[in-house]
């Protein structure tokens, strides 16, 4: 497995600084992300746990995964949960011309169009939601491609901290002590809703809810 950072550099944040890393907050607030899903498995495990503590998340879904379970995806939204783009099949933007990854990303955005309902539509108004987030999958894109990305109207919303839940050569224990050792307020963190990830996932997002929560921090969507 190529090598990662856990907690971005302040220097990609300055390079890369169109792209949402953090959001600044002086109160005890977290941003709790998922990528990868609807996943029938994990997603909605960890809509319960979220519900265990009164957290929101948001959620960067894969479109074809939309299409394959879109009651899983309705009940994100039902329970007043945030959702973003990552594209229809989880491209790397490295790897693909923009044209085609433009054009992947309006794929999925149909089925956020389709699935979104009129009830969803309007709570998010309501509490001033943007409903164009996206997330690249891996977090490689282009600048030509962020550029197009940000015209069709979205924000683009990388991360301060990666949990490592994806990677199979850590245990569960030390994914859980990455994630305690980089947070602070603010932090955007990613965790995915993924089979590959559930293991760690189940070990680590019960256990950070519980332990801040104690600490008087508030999980909001973005």
């Amino acid at each position: 497995m190529k090598p990662y950072f856990i907690k971005t550099p302040n220097l990609f944040k300055f390079i890369f600084r169109n792209w949402v890393w953090r959001l600044s907050s002086r109160k005890r607030v977290l941003y709790l992300t998922f990528d990868d899903g609807p996943t029938p498995e994990i997603t909605e495990w960890t809509l319960n746990e979220l519900k265990k503590y009164g957290a929101k998340a948001t959620f960067f879904c894969i479109g074809k995964n939309i299409a394959e379970h879109p009651q899983i995806f309705q009940k994100i939204i039902d329970e007043n949960h945030a959702v973003g783009n990552h594209t229809n099949n989880h491209l790397n933007g490295w790897k693909t011309n923009t044209a085609a990854y433009l054009q992947n990303l309006k794929e999925a955005e149909k089925y956020f169009e389709e699935y979104t309902t009129l009830k969803a539509v309007t709570l998010s108004a309501v509490e001033g939601r943007n409903l164009k987030l996206f997330r690249p999958p891996y977090g490689r894109l282009t600048f030509s491609q962020s550029k197009k990305i940000r015209k069709m109207g979205y924000k683009i919303i990388m991360w301060d901290v990666l949990s490592a839940d994806f990677d199979p050569n850590i245990s569960s224990e030390k994914c859980l002590e990455i994630v305690i050792r980089n947070i602070e307020s603010g932090s955007i963190i990613v965790f995915h809703d993924s089979i590959k990830a559930s293991e760690k996932l189940k070990f680590v997002l019960p256990k950070v809810l519980e332990y801040y929560s104690y600490q008087g921090f508030e999980f909001k969507s973005i």
